[in-house]
C-alpha cells in the first residue's frame, strides 16, 4: 500500500514587515537597557539570516504589554483563519472537496485552544462527521513531519482513503514583553508566523511523491535543549546554544543508518528538504551535507523569506521542490528532516 502526497499549500498572515523596518520597533523596545546591549541586540537581528517576518499581529501589538489572555485569543482567532485558507488552497490543488477527507491532523505548540483547531474546520468546511481527528501539541519545530508520519501510517492501514496534515504556529504570540534574555531576543529575530497543509492519499490512481519510509531518532538526556515554559506572561522560549553543535554530533546516526535500511547512501538523495531552524542551525547542516556534495538552498531561502515557523516552515520548503523549475524528475529520492523539543530529529524519505 503506497502513500503518496498529492497536494501542498502555504498561507501567510496578513501582517509583515522587514528588518529593516522592525529595528525602531527594537530601539523603543529596547530604550532603557544599555547602550552596548541595545547594539548588540540590533546587530543580531540584522546578521539572523531573515529579511521579513510574517505575523498574525501588527509590529505595535506585538511589541505593547498584553496579557497572555489577550495573545491567546489573537493566537486562536487568526490560527482558524490561516488554517483554513491552507486546507481549502491544498484541496483545491488536489481538485478535492472537504467531504474527500477521511483523516484530518492539525500541529499548533504556540498557543491554546481547546477545542482544537480542527474541530472549527470540520464546522467551517462541513466535513464528513465521521472524519477521525488527531490535534498534535508540544512537540514545536518537527511537528509538520510527525504529522506527516502519522497521517502515512494511517493511509497505509487503510487503503482508498485521504489525510490532510495542517501545520499552524504564531511564535509571534510567544514574545516576552519583560524579558530581555538572549533566548527571547534570538527567537524573535529567527521566528515568524505561518501555515500550511499538505494532503496525503492511499489511492492508487492519486499522483504525487510517495512516502517511502519515515523514522524518528529521539536523544537522550536532551529535553533541556528546547521547548517552552509556561508563564503568567505566555509560552516562554526554551533554546539551548548547544542544538547546533548537537546536529552536528549526531548527524550521522540520524542520517546514514536511516538511507542504509532503504539501500540508499546520502549520495542517492536528490533533494533536501531540511527544516530551517535558524542561521547557526543551517550553516551546521549546510557544512555537514556540503561535503557530501548536496545544497540545502530552498531550506535557506525560506529562512530567509519567512523565518523559522516552527512545524510549518519544512512544509513552506517542501512547496518550493514541488513548484521548482526544472521539477523532480521520477525516480528521484528526498530526504525531510526537523528537529524539535525532547529533543528529536524526524525524517521522511520520498520518491518521486
Amino acid at each position: 500500500m503506497s502513500v503518496k502526497i498529492t497536494a501542498i499549500a502555504t498561507q501567510l498572515p496578513p501582517y509583515s514587515r522587514t528588518t529593516d523596518e522592525i529595528i525602531p520597533f527594537l530601539k523603543v523596545w529596547l530604550s532603557g537597557q544599555e547602550e552596548r546591549f541595545q547594539r548588540k541586540v540590533i546587530k543580531l537581528f540584522e546578521n539572523a539570516g531573515v529579511e521579513r517576518r510574517y505575523s498574525i499581529m501588527d509590529a505595535e501589538e506585538v511589541f505593547n504589554k498584553t496579557s497572555f489572555e489577550d495573545k491567546n485569543d489573537i493566537y486562536k482567532r487568526e490560527t482558524i483563519k490561516l488554517a483554513e485558507g491552507a486546507l481549502t488552497k491544498a484541496l483545491n490543488n488536489a481538485q478535492l472537496k472537504a467531504t474527500d477527507i477521511d483523516y484530518i491532523i492539525t500541529v499548533s505548540c504556540t498557543g491554546i485552544m481547546i477545542p482544537s483547531v480542527d474541530a472549527y474546520l470540520i464546522n467551517k468546511l462541513g466535513m464528513n462527521q465521521d472524519i477521525v481527528r488527531l490535534p498534535v501539541t508540544e512537540m514545536g519545530c518537527v511537528a509538520g513531519v510527525s504529522g506527516m508520519i502519522y497521517a502515512k501510517n494511517f493511509l497505509k492501514a487503510n487503503p482508498n482513503k485521504r489525510a490532510a496534515v495542517i501545520a499552524v504556529e504564531s511564535p509571534t504570540s510567544t514574545f516576552q514583553i519583560d524579558d530581555y534574555s538572549m533566548v527571547n531576543i534570538v527567537s524573535a529575530a529567527i521566528f515568524g508566523d505561518g501555515c500550511a497543509c499538505t494532503i496525503l492519499s492511499s489511492h492508487e490512481n492519486e499522483e504525487g511523491p510517495e512516502i517511502v519510509d519515515e523514522a524518528m531518532y529521539h536523544f537522550y538526556n536532551a529535553e533541556h535543549m528546547m521547548g517552552f515554559e509556561l508563564r503568567n506572561t505566555g509560552l516562554q522560549m526554551v533554546l539551548d546554544k548547544e542544538v547546533p553543535e548537537k546536529i552536528a554530533e549526531h548527524f550521522p546516526k540520524i542520517v546514514n543508518p536511516f538511507l542504509e535500511r532503504n539501500q540508499l547512501s546520502i549520495e542517492d538523495i536528490d533533494h533536501l528538504i531540511f527544516h530551517p531552524g535558524g542561521k547557526k542551525i543551517v550553516q551546521t547542516v549546510e557544512e555537514l551535507f556540503g561535503a557530501m556534495g548536496k545544497n540545502i538552498d530552498n531550506t535557506k531561502a525560506v529562512l530567509k523569506e519567512f523565518g523559522n515557523m516552527s512545524s510549518a516552515t519544512v512544509l513552506y520548503v517542501l512547496e518550493r521542490f514541488t513548484e521548482q523549475e526544472p521539477a523532480p524528475q521520477k525516480g528521484d529520492y528526498g530526504l525531510m528532516l526537523s528537529f524539535g523539543p525532547g529533543f528529536t530529529a524526524q525524517r521522511i524519505l520520498l520518491k518521486w
